[in-house]
């Protein structure tokens, strides 16, 4: 039997398939659920995204995938889309058995003969230019639909960098083509852990100097190092939570990296705490700006 998990339950959740595929863009190395054939798969255990075209575009592309009568399970926190997960599936054309348990809803259907709704769910959760940023971009990825406001200011306070270096959380590349503007950039590594992300850098950042990596960033191999700038926004939430551990991961990756004089250009919500790592991490550490709810930070090694 093949199954496939999307997401990563808490531990005791739900009951995994033996030798189920991850097909979550959230985790490197994972098949893409969109590429599985129609009608290929025995078993889906979906953690359903909170965002409503992410959720929908992820639950149809498993009822495509599922064989006719085989069983989906997909269940979220009732505060992050779970309530409303009876009524979409049913809109699919679905059968729901509904339980719920530990702060979150549980739905099991089996994949009707004729799913409805799905071509339209696929299309709007699909990847395609968006106009207000002019590039490739999926809902699901993050600041999907317009250029983060944290981002826009690093842009706003960048210097013409050289060199070579890395956007590390490069989502669909938009502070990389910022840094790609100034010819003396000799080559960019970009780094996301979202698959979808790196897919649309890829189609957004068509330029020789660019490699696009799809990695955890917390999990680095130091493969990378030597360079003479880093440039990133680093993200402070895993699965809606805040962990602020992601951000000091993210500056101790970036120092390790950086040659000595290299230099790390990042914008941060202005209530995170970064500025004891980054003096542990970094000879100097500047803010360069301080406005909006933003801080720009230029730290040397």
């Amino acid at each position: 039997m093949t199954a496939v998990l999307y997401g990563a339950p808490a531990p005791g959740l739900v009951d995994i398939p033996a030798g189920a595929q991850q097909v979550s863009p959230l985790i490197p190395g994972s098949q893409d659920l969109a590429a599985i054939p129609d009608a290929a798969i025995d078993q889906a255990v979906i953690l359903a995204p909170g965002g409503v075209l992410e959720r929908d575009y992820v639950l149809v592309q498993a009822l495509r995938a599922l064989k006719p009568g085989a069983p989906l399970l997909a269940f979220a926190p009732k505060d992050k889309g779970g309530s409303r997960l009876r009524k979409t599936l049913e809109g699919f054309g679905c059968t729901v058995v509904e339980d719920a348990r530990k702060h979150h809803r549980f739905c099991h259907v089996k994949r009707p003969e004729q799913p409805v709704g799905l071509d339209a769910a696929i299309a709007a959760g699909a990847p395609r230019i968006v106009p207000g940023l002019n590039a490739w971009s999926q809902p699901g990825v993050f600041s999907w639909d317009r250029l983060d406001p944290g981002s826009a200011r690093l842009i706003a306070q960048l210097p013409t960098l050289s060199g070579h270096g890395a956007d590390l959380g490069c989502g669909v590349g938009l502070l990389a083509q910022a840094v790609l503007a100034s010819p003396a950039v000799t080559s960019l590594v970009g780094l996301d852990i979202d698959r979808r992300a790196v897919a649309c850098a890829e189609h957004n950042l068509n330029d020789p100097r660019v490699t696009i990596r799809w990695a955890d960033v917390r999990q680095w191999d130091d493969s990378l190092v030597g360079l003479d700038f880093v440039v990133m926004n680093p993200p402070f939430h895993d699965g809606g939570t805040e962990d602020r551990d992601l951000g000091v991961a993210f500056v101790r990756t970036a120092a390790r990296m950086l040659r000595r004089g290299g230099v790390c250009w990042l914008v941060a919500n202005r209530h995170l705490p970064y500025e004891a790592v980054l003096a542990a991490a970094f000879d100097s550490a500047t803010v360069r700006e301080d406005a909006g709810g933003y801080k720009v930070i230029e730290a040397r090694r």
